[in-house]
């Protein structure tokens, strides 16, 4: 276990502000794409404050806050203890609308239980010289219950209401654990909350605050320019999901999936069954998606709308067109560089310019036009 309370103030790499562009191929013409921070351990989460600085989490536990310019960086304190463990560490951070009142500051991260670990969500707000989260609340932690380090989901995202989606992984237990499809149960569910952390979606018969059910692990969150949600989450040998979930509907896992269990073996009954609902999209083989961006378009208009995602294992920033059908669900675009090594986080920066965390290099990028 580890205590997240020190501060580390220290001066940022001066060249990677002025890292020379790269050039990608895409199929709207060349892109640029600048390293905007380095040094980073396994980063997780990306958010922006409205003056452009930004917010990096990395997995071991520390909250980095870069200015805008690029010139200074600060590990935050006051932030909740975590538990690092596998997968699990402290994860995603998510700024409300409201941030330039509120100050608000959430995150998700791993909390140890007895034996095992559980997702837990809590805010604070950001003190006004930028060096700590002040009054930290826990405001969501999954019923103890799981153990191992896998599958913690913790993706958060702000409804257009102001109420905050996080997903929630199975924690791994495989295709027979059916945690997934307990509505009792936490484990593989979108969970819904109020900013004061009490239950926004009241559902009978299941844990309050559960939305939606069947899911593996989401890593992947985001509101399209409607408003409304979209995940992606992993499937095993195979199976990798797009879904938009609504409140009630269950969507599967580990009844039915496009992929196989790790030994060759069907899981389930099928793809397919009454009741459950069909994915948007699906990926097989696997791509491990991680982040989740629907577009604006601000930049590149012949994006707006499409939804950008990272892969884990296939070293791609990956891009979907909604309006083009495919075998699949949509037509789908590959941008592979050097630098889009394990993608962990997609983001779209105030400037229309869209970011991504690299683990492979232990950075973050902007891509953008030349």
């Amino acid at each position: 276990m580890q205590h997240l309370g020190s501060v580390a103030a220290f001066v940022f790499i001066a060249s990677v502000a002025q890292a020379a562009d790269l050039s990608v191929q895409t199929t709207v013409g060349p892109m640029g794409i600048t390293r905007m921070a380095e040094g980073l351990e396994e980063p997780w989460g990306l958010a922006f404050l409205p003056d452009g600085s930004f917010l990096i989490t990395e997995r071991e536990g520390a909250l980095k806050l870069f200015t805008a310019s690029l010139s200074a960086a600060t590990s935050l304190a006051g932030l909740p203890e975590v538990e690092v463990d596998g997968q699990g560490g402290l994860l995603d951070v998510m700024l409300p609308r409201d941030f330039a009142t509120s100050r608000e500051v959430w995150l998700s991260y791993s909390v140890a239980q007895g034996r095992g670990a559980g997702t837990a969500v809590g805010k604070g707000r950001l003190s006004a010289d930028g060096t700590r989260l002040e009054d930290f609340l826990q405001l969501f932690e999954t019923p103890e219950g799981a153990r191992g380090g896998r599958h913690f989901g913790s993706r958060l995202v702000e409804a257009l209401d102001g109420t905050v989606y996080v997903t929630v992984g199975d924690r791994g237990t495989g295709p027979g654990g059916y945690e997934a499809q307990d509505p009792g149960r936490a484990e593989g569910k979108v969970i819904h909350l109020n900013r004061d952390g009490t239950p926004a979606t009241v559902l009978s018969g299941a844990l309050p605050g559960v939305y939606s059910s069947g899911h593996r692990n989401p890593q992947g969150a985001a509101l399209d320019l409607s408003g409304r949600l979209f995940i992606h989450e992993h499937g095993a040998r195979g199976g990798d999901e797009l879904n938009a979930p609504e409140a009630g509907r269950n969507y599967g896992w580990p009844v039915i999936t496009y992929g196989r269990n790790y030994n060759g073996l069907r899981i389930g009954v099928g793809s397919a069954k009454d009741g459950m609902e069909q994915p948007l999209h699906y990926w097989d083989p696997s791509i491990a998606p991680s982040g989740l961006l629907i577009y604006s378009g601000a930049l590149v208009p012949e994006w707006r709308g499409d939804i950008f995602f990272g892969s884990l294992n296939s070293d791609f920033l990956g891009r979907l067109d909604p309006d083009t059908p495919a075998e699949t669900g949509f037509a789908e675009e590959r941008i592979s560089s050097a630098e889009t090594g394990r993608v962990r986080d997609v983001r779209e920066a105030p400037d229309g310019s869209i970011w991504f965390l690299s683990v492979a290099d232990g950075a973050a990028y902007r891509l953008a036009p030349p």
